[in-house]
């Protein structure tokens, strides 16, 4: 089996030896060259960029991309698909790029004068542009890893850039120690011929998203056949085996607005929190948080905090301080959501609270998608863009869709936060994993008990119901359920009607509909394209009753809600899924005690923990004094 190097260091090592067996010919080269730069021909050398393919001296393939087409100073910038470099000499059986060169053929002089490398007399005017634009490169670079195509449009638009001179610059960067250069994915490109039954072939593992690369491919980049690429972040653009990724560690915070150093600052008083309104819950909260990102940095890696806050509690509001104090040392702050949606809601209100601060905000097909700033808004797709980028990453809803369980985005979350930078976790319903560690008391966490208006959360009540698809048989509702949602319509509360799949909404909607005719109800779900002016009208209470599935079960917030969950012993709905469903009701003040029902044949488990969790915090609320005393009958 050919053993998988890291084609760039070994190339940059290589040449440094071969340039000291070649010194006869040295001259020669050094003559050419002199020539070369008093013609004019400069930095800008994208006209005779070459790309070449051919068979190193070991034996293997390769490709190379050379910064210039004769003995110029061009350190080739090419993971190929195997290690073996091509010296480019023009004879015998290596006829690749070698370190750089240009594929070119020409004279024999040409030739001769290929070989040498970089010349030692390199024009001083041209040196210093190219350091220039070594640091453009390196500081626009900082904190991503970017594919090579994507690292161009990065630089497409700085004018100090000349064209095709982005790759000599990167080069230099390399030298500098300010970049790194990689190959797209890590490990054996090729299949293992020989390997003993029963165990699995080896596969290359992508360095931008963690994952295995089993998919192979004809390239025309590299010319393998069977060129080994990652299927899992394809959406962001290809990496393959012969691709190059190029990846930049962001500097250290650097304390501002007369702050300590990093890892020694003082968590913000409570005046510091009081000008952001919170609630006595929320303030204990933030303040407990603060404390943890004043700590000195762990030396095992980044810290991780737990928010667990119910729905409704106002977690965006209180991450506010925790962003403030972050820029307030000179750092850069992340938040992270799984959602597209939510980032939408979350620019502006981003925006309103830090506006002398540049905001990026980023998902599919944003157009701020390289911009630099101090806070960064984006899709939990977005970090794999990034590289040890950011002082505070904040993960909102790290228990949703499609972050959780998704080894490829915390692999993402964990690659772009610093090495002593900290990780905030957001979640009213956190994975158990994480619930063990706090319980262990490995997870430093901080609960939020109460909702901002101080009232207790709604508990669900459990009826007893048969399922939805034998109630669609029947064309009947069982009288325990009408009643029920009855007396939700008649108390003029917007109702919630949570099914489990896509299949029964249409028909149970029939259904509601020759049971309650006098009512507006609709149903919708993810394949409705009409869902956001539905939940618009809902809203508004143009539709009195709406039958969906858990795609609203986190970011709808109706006020005056009831929710009425079916099928609730039903494997689809675990814990969690049942308290975000929950959170839908008693979430406004002017009707904080919402009803809740939980509709199923039988008793689960997942419904008893869902009870029992939202019953903790209620008897936690209870404890803190963060509930409002009841108000004495009359």
């Amino acid at each position: 089996m050919e053993a998988w190097q890291s084609y760039l260091n070994t190339k940059l090592d290589l040449y440094e030896h071969l340039s000291g067996e070649i010194e006869a010919r040295r001259a020669l080269a050094e003559q050419v060259e002199v020539r070369r730069w008093k013609n004019g021909s400069g930095l800008d050398r994208g006209a005779d960029d070459k790309r070449g393919k051919g068979i190193g001296r070991d034996g293997g393939r390769g490709t190379g991309i050379g910064t210039g087409a004769g003995a110029g100073p061009g350190i080739g910038m090419a993971a190929g698909a195997y290690s073996g470099l091509e010296e480019g000499r023009g004879k015998g059986t290596s006829t690749g790029t070698g370190i750089g060169l240009g594929a070119r053929r020409g004279t024999a002089a040409t030739l001769e004068a290929r070989v040498g490398g970089m010349p030692k007399p390199y024009p001083a005017e041209y040196w210093a542009q190219l350091e220039q634009c070594a640091a453009l490169l390196a500081e626009r670079m900082s904190g991503r890893q970017l594919l090579a195509a994507e690292a161009e449009a990065l630089l497409a638009a700085e004018s100090a850039m000349p064209p095709g001179g982005w790759r000599a610059a990167a080069q230099l960067a390399r030298l500098h120690g300010r970049l790194q250069m990689t190959a797209a994915l890590e490990g054996p490109t090729t299949r293992r011929r020989l390997a003993w039954p029963g165990r699995a072939r080896s596969a290359p593992r992508c360095h931008r998203c963690g994952s295995e690369a089993r998919q192979r491919v004809p390239c025309a980049a590299c010319g393998l056949t069977a060129c080994a690429y990652c299927e899992a972040c394809l959406a962001l653009g290809r990496s393959r085996a012969c691709a190059l990724l190029l990846r930049s560690a962001a500097q250290g915070a650097v304390p501002a607005r007369g702050e300590a150093s990093r890892g020694t600052a003082l968590a913000p008083t409570g005046g510091g929190l009081a000008r952001w309104g919170l609630s006595a819950a929320q303030s204990a909260a933030a303040a407990a948080a603060l404390a943890f990102l004043a700590r000195p940095p762990a030396e095992d890696g980044p810290g991780r905090f737990l928010l667990w806050a119910v729905t409704g509690a106002g977690k965006t509001e209180m991450i506010f301080p925790l962003i403030q104090h972050t820029l307030d040392q000179g750092g850069r702050a992340l938040v992270a959501t799984p959602r597209r949606d939510v980032v939408l809601e979350l620019a502006p209100r981003l925006a309103k609270a830090f506006p002398d601060t540049s905001l990026a905000t980023l998902y599919g097909g944003s157009s701020e998608r390289w911009k630099d700033a101090q806070l960064t808004l984006a899709t939990t797709h977005q970090l794999m863009r990034f590289y040890q980028g950011f002082d505070l990453v904040i993960i909102d809803e790290l228990d949703a869709f499609p972050y959780h369980n998704d080894p490829m985005l915390a692999h993402a979350a964990t690659s772009c936060c610093k090495p002593e930078g900290h990780f905030i976790y957001l979640s009213a319903t956190p994975p158990t994993r994480l619930q063990r560690e706090v319980a262990l008391g490995k997870l430093a966490h901080a609960k939020v008990p109460v909702r901002f208006h101080r009232h207790p959360l709604p508990v669900p009540k459990l009826i007893n119901m048969p399922a939805v698809a034998q109630c669609i048989r029947r064309k009947q509702l069982p009288p325990t359920i009408v009643r029920s949602i009855r007396t939700s319509l008649q108390r003029d509360a917007q109702v919630f009607v949570f099914v489990t799949r896509i299949a029964q909404i249409e028909a149970f909607v029939q259904l509601m509909r020759r049971t309650f005719p006098t009512i507006s109800i609709e149903g919708t779900s993810s394949q409705d394209a009409e869902r956001a002016a539905k939940v618009i009208a809902f809203r508004e209470r143009s539709i009195r009753l709406l039958v969906t599935t858990t795609i609203l079960e986190r970011g709808v917030t109706i006020p005056r809600s009831d929710v009425f969950i079916l099928d609730a012993d039903n494997g689809l709905f675990d814990e969690a899924s049942l308290v975000q469903m929950a959170g839908r009701a008693g979430r406004s003040l002017d009707d904080p005690a919402g009803r809740v029902v939980f509709a199923a044949s039988r008793r689960t488990r997942s419904q008893v923990k869902a009870v029992s969790q939202i019953r903790k915090m209620n008897a936690i609320a209870r404890r803190k004094g963060y509930l409002r005393p009841p108000v004495p009958r009359s």
